[in-house]
């Protein structure tokens, strides 16, 4: 590890993440800090965020960002009204003139013409909407409310004002069969869409899908199967000139999501709202999950954060290590040491060797990449890298 006369600078955060966690319905396989039918508490919420995101500011101003994801919840469930305030905060609390990609999520059912041309006329260049299927069975055991034909429809609107639109997939659901799954791809592919993630279905501890399944209302697919499914989508995809870049996104040629690609490089980002986890000067930061704890910290002045954990150089390199092997491209390895004066080869090199071997990476100097096989196995393949 470097002594403080080598250490590097953790780099100048240049993304943010800001969450919104309202929705219609929680889902049950849904983990994630979502409150639903507590439409009450919104303008409670656009004043405790903006008071959030005040804290940011320097002697300079605002913070200059390059990439903004607004997730969810669903944005997307907000008013027009509360919409337009929300915007505003954000172009107050942030210098958007360099802003490169700006996302927002949206649910099918909570996106019309009118929230559409509010969102491109702020700046909105990137939609992600949460699709998770276009078969109405599915969809209905998967707690959606929207229909996979009116959805479809739904792309080309969105796509006519806001051209760069991505879509979730969820794949293995229950019940579900591989000719299921390629009709939810072949449809896919035959949208204006520019970029999708697919993910396995998982039973997530506290979702009442989780408690289903361990009662044996849910029945799960076969691994066999769900590795099927997942090699369904590639082959698909790639067929449909959406390249695979990430274990679970693919994209078409300059549409990679350059706000993940913050992410998985460990380039630093702002967040703000209830469970938004930051990322800035190597300390990680995660807000209270409680929508309503979230908001009494901060209408009371203490501080939202619930969790702290600040990473030294050797973490950062090996994080930077493990999500960037998740990269079908792959990593450099040498690039991480650039970047964090951590020699991974050196401090990971018996665990390079044994992946090397059971033909989960290739290696070529100082660059490893998953192998065909290794795809499968991504989440091991990282695991060897955060020790």
């Amino acid at each position: 590890m470097p002594n403080d006369a080598t250490s590097p600078d953790w780099p100048e955060p240049r993304s943010a993440y800001l969450h919104v966690p309202f929705c219609r319905h929680r889902c049950g396989y849904c983990n994630f800090s979502v409150i639903a039918d507590r439409d009450d508490l919104v303008a409670r919420f656009l004043s405790a965020i903006d008071r959030e995101l005040a804290l940011l500011a320097t002697d300079h101003g605002p913070p200059r960002i390059e990439t903004l994801f607004v997730g969810g919840g669903t944005p997307t469930h907000l008013t027009i009204d509360q919409l337009h305030q929300f915007m505003r905060i954000i172009g107050r609390r942030f210098d958007i003139g360099g802003l490169v990609e700006w996302s927002m999520e949206a649910n099918p059912e909570d996106i019309s013409d009118d929230k559409l041309a509010l969102l491109a006329g702020y700046g909105v260049n990137r939609i992600s909407l949460g699709v998770q299927s276009f078969n109405d069975r599915k969809l209905a055991i998967l707690e959606r409310s929207h229909r996979g034909d009116a959805t479809a429809e739904l792309i080309h609107r969105v796509a006519d004002v806001i051209a760069n639109v991505s879509i979730d997939l969820i794949f293995a659901a229950p019940g579900e069969s591989l000719a299921d799954w390629q009709r939810d791809l072949q449809i896919a592919s035959s949208l204006p869409i520019t970029h999708v993630s697919t993910y396995a279905l998982t039973f997530e501890k506290g979702t009442t899908f989780w408690t289903r399944r361990n009662r044996g209302d849910l029945l799960t697919v076969d691994e066999s199967d769900e590795i099927a499914m997942y090699d369904l989508g590639r082959q698909q995809f790639a067929d449909a000139g959406l390249q695979h870049y990430e274990i679970s996104s693919f994209a078409k040629p300059g549409f990679r999501c350059r706000h993940n690609l913050a992410y998985w490089r460990g380039d630093g980002w702002y967040a703000a709202g209830p469970g938004a986890a930051a990322f800035l000067g190597g300390k990680r930061t995660m807000n209270h999950r409680s929508t309503t704890t979230y908001l009494k910290r901060i209408e009371q002045g203490d501080s939202a954060i619930a969790e702290t954990e600040t990473l030294d150089w050797e973490q950062a390199a090996r994080e930077q290590a493990g999500f960037g092997v998740r990269m079908i491209d792959g990593v450099d390895l040498d690039q991480v040491r650039q970047a964090t004066a951590v020699d991974i080869v050196a401090l990971c090199g018996r665990e390079l060797d044994q992946l090397e071997a059971g033909g989960l990476i290739h290696r070529r100097a100082s660059h490893i990449q998953l192998t065909a096989r290794g795809v499968h196995f991504a989440d091991t393949v990282a695991a060897e890298f955060f020790g």
